[in-house]
């Protein structure tokens, strides 16, 4: 398993290969809450509530924040996935070219990036430009993230 840097792009091999490479407080800091993942994901993803959180050994360090993931028609899956690629300047391959800054790349083409809170995605799971700034710059390759129903 190898790990590759090249402006601003992250990659791990090993995880890569095997995918196609594409209500809360927004401005959220540690908060007391609890998120509804394993002790062991460094990121939590609450379909049902549309909400995220980091998470450092069981604990919440950072949410939760808003997010808006994938609509009826591209849902975002759930499960356990491991943070694989990450690209601060990333534009979409399958969607016009679309900016999606701040990615993190977790399951095939979805990741964490900026985008509208507002506006379901095709997967992905958005999130404001801070919160995408601090799970960008929180999360690195090999780390867990959990997506519950």
């Amino acid at each position: 398993m190898s790990i590759i840097r090249t402006a601003g792009i992250v990659a791990l091999t090993a995880f890569g290969a095997a995918g196609v490479l594409p209500a809360g407080n927004a401005n959220a800091a540690a908060a007391p809450s609890s998120a509804p993942c394993a002790a062991s994901a460094r990121a939590c993803v609450d379909l049902s509530t549309q909400q995220a959180w980091l998470m450092r050994d069981g604990t919440v360090s950072y949410g939760p924040v808003p997010v808006a993931t994938g609509k009826a028609s591209a849902p975002t899956a759930p499960g356990t996935f491991h943070v694989f690629w990450k690209d601060l300047h990333h534009r979409s391959s399958l969607f016009d070219n679309a900016p999606m800054p701040y990615s993190v790349f977790f399951n095939g083409g979805d990741a964490f990036h900026q985008d509208s809170v507002r506006v379901r995605s095709n997967g992905c799971v958005h999130l404001t430009r801070q919160a995408a700034q601090t799970f960008y710059n929180t999360l690195h390759v090999g780390d867990m993230v959990q997506v519950v129903p």
